[in-house]
């Protein structure tokens, strides 16, 4: 199954959190902070939406950060992504 997001939507992944710290020491699930760093997997076309002309300026493979709550999970063969609507993104990473 492919997922092919629509209008302003982004499809991410979320980044897995560093499982050592600088220092080298490795941590435990319950220690290792949730991600907050994800990777852009799809991007819709952009266009009209509710009225006004959207173009996209997230691409595949960039790294962005989002609104904590924001967007849908879905899971799709065992895998996990978030759709956002592209005004979710708050900044991309470099």
């Amino acid at each position: 199954m492919n997922l092919k997001p629509l209008a302003d939507r982004v499809i991410i992944k979320m980044v897995e959190a560093e499982e050592t710290t600088k220092s080298g020491i490795i941590l435990t699930g319950s220690a290792k902070e949730k991600p907050e760093v994800a990777e852009v997997i799809a991007v819709g076309p952009g266009g009209m939406v509710d009225g006004k002309e959207v173009v996209m300026t997230v691409k595949v493979g960039d790294k962005v950060i989002t609104s904590k709550y924001s967007g849908t999970q879905v899971k799709v063969e065992g895998e996990e992504y978030t759709i956002v609507r592209q005004g979710d993104i708050l900044a991309t990473v470099e």
